[in-house]
């Protein structure tokens, strides 16, 4: 697609809840392409239902953004200050004659209440239904005016035509064509004064000049009546790029059934925000090729709307996963130590000298442990006693590894054997447990999985004598004498 001017695109959540997964990788798809293009997002809160708004859920939103990584040039915008815009735009909208003065109590009728409609981001599943035009877009002018002087409230409905078509073209899905029949006479203007969905994003993407809409594909069926507001408006509708749905392993609707929705929780579990770009760039986009493992410049590179399924995406808890160890693990582990960091902050395990005079030997340590993780919490979890001498034994390690009725004296010797080396190294450990093991007439895996049980607490960590080197001489010996005291004696 050859672009003319610099795209201008938006991301317009509701603050009604967090931000979750479908909305995450909208965001995304937008920063994406503006990104790629060299053109401009607009982050706008639509904020103008009173009564599922929760203020407090936009800072919650603005944080996961700026977790993900996602940078807007322009915002946040926030509706609930634009609603005199709304109003004008709904006023200009009547006075032309494409809208008409409603005054039907507000029950629903073919898919929208007169008053109280809301279409908000995500609600419409995209399913036409048979309109039936509403019988207040008829009323004579004494009608109307008997209305107005009763004092009944009066809501604004866009007056959709009864026939013909209503066209739009879809970056993603093609050019669509709509039978207006299909269309009800929606609302534009609730009797509260408020704005619907429908009219307020038109509105807003028409003042702040956008010309890509990138959304979901439940967006569909709210395409044809936001085209005959641009129409009546006199403005020319933006591209649209409706994305596909984000559906469950159960080929359902993601929902909090599957597990977490909200990217706070990823966030809090520990994933790499990276690893979930990644990740959701690839639910219901791709390169042209096979390639999964993308950096985020990588991606920004290759990123374009015809690379956008048709198709729904699945979420696989396991590929995000799989995504998350890519990301611990091959990146360079001076872009993973300040999430290592603030993961040890949290848990408390924090020693400032690591940033500083022991920084060589926290980013050796951290390279060490991450081919073995698989989130962020791995660090101050099974890897705990790298940072921290207070760690418990693993139960099952110690009935497995501990059993030997030799190994009091065996641990003993070996820790006499360590605590004499006059070098700390690979090599020197090494040696000095291969040594006791053959003196005692014993195979060395016996020693090497006690020692690891007694220096880490577990069965699984790195290898061994290099997990010694990092612990250190003197913690290595305390350790192994605060184990001689656990093993038990047969």
């Amino acid at each position: 697609m050859t672009l003319t001017l610099k795209p201008r695109v938006r991301f317009a959540p509701s603050p009604t809840g967090f931000l979750h997964v479908g909305g995450a990788r909208t965001a995304l798809f937008n920063w994406l392409f503006a990104k790629h293009e060299d053109g401009t997002l607009l982050l706008r809160i639509e904020d103008t239902d009173v009564e599922r708004n929760k203020p407090e859920l936009v800072d919650g939103i603005l944080v996961a953004l700026r977790w993900l990584g996602i940078e807007w040039d322009e915002g946040p915008f926030f509706q609930s200050q634009r609603i005199e815009m709304y109003r004008a735009a709904a006023e200009r909208i009547l006075a032309s004659g494409a809208g008409f003065a409603c005054y039907c109590k507000p029950v629903a009728y073919a898919g929208g209440d007169a008053a109280e409609e809301h279409d908000g981001e995500g609600d419409d599943e995209g399913k036409a239904v048979k309109a039936v035009a509403c019988p207040c877009r008829d009323l004579m002018p004494e009608q109307r005016a008997a209305k107005e002087k009763e004092g009944v409230p009066a809501a604004i409905r866009f007056r959709t035509p009864l026939t013909g078509t209503t066209h739009f073209e879809d970056a993603v899905f093609g050019p669509r064509d709509v039978q207006n029949a299909e269309i009800e006479d929606f609302v534009l203007l609730r009797s509260s004064g408020l704005p619907t969905y429908q009219l307020s994003v038109v509105v807003d993407d028409i003042d702040m000049r956008i010309t890509h809409v990138i959304r979901g594909a439940d967006h569909l069926s709210n395409t044809p009546k936001q085209v005959l507001i641009y129409n009546a408006l006199g403005a020319a509708p933006p591209i649209f790029a409706h994305v596909p749905l984000i559906l469950g392993p159960d080929r359902t609707r993601l929902s909090k059934r599957h597990g977490a929705t909200s990217v706070g929780s990823y966030a809090e579990e520990g994933l790499l925000p990276e690893a979930f770009r990644n990740f959701l760039a690839l639910l219901g986009w791709s390169s042209g090729n096979d390639t999964e493992f993308m950096r985020t410049n990588e991606l920004i590179e290759r990123f374009t709307l015809s690379g956008v399924s048709r198709t729904n995406a699945i979420f696989d808890r396991a590929k995000l996963e799989w995504f998350n160890t890519q990301y611990l693990q091959k990146p360079p582990v001076e872009e993973l130590l300040p999430y290592v960091e603030a993961e040890l902050k949290r848990a408390g395990l924090w020693k400032e000298t690591w940033a500083t005079t022991d920084r060589a030997w926290f980013a050796h340590t951290v390279d060490l442990i991450r081919s073995r993780t698989r989130l962020l919490g791995d660090f101050s979890g099974w890897a705990r006693a790298f940072f921290a001498d207070d760690f418990d034994y693993d139960p099952e390690a110690r009935a497995k590894f501990w059993k030997d009725e030799k190994l009091p004296v065996l641990m003993l010797k070996l820790t006499d054997a360590l605590e004499a080396l006059p070098e700390w190294s690979h090599d020197a450990c090494d040696a000095a447990l291969r040594g006791v093991a053959a003196s005692e007439g014993v195979k060395a895996g016996l020693l090497i999985n006690a020692t690891r049980v007694a220096i880490v607490g577990r069965a699984v960590a790195p290898p061994l004598f290099e997990t010694m080197v990092a612990i250190g001489k003197d913690r290595v010996i305390a350790r192994l004498r605060r184990a001689l005291r656990a093993i038990p004696v047969r």
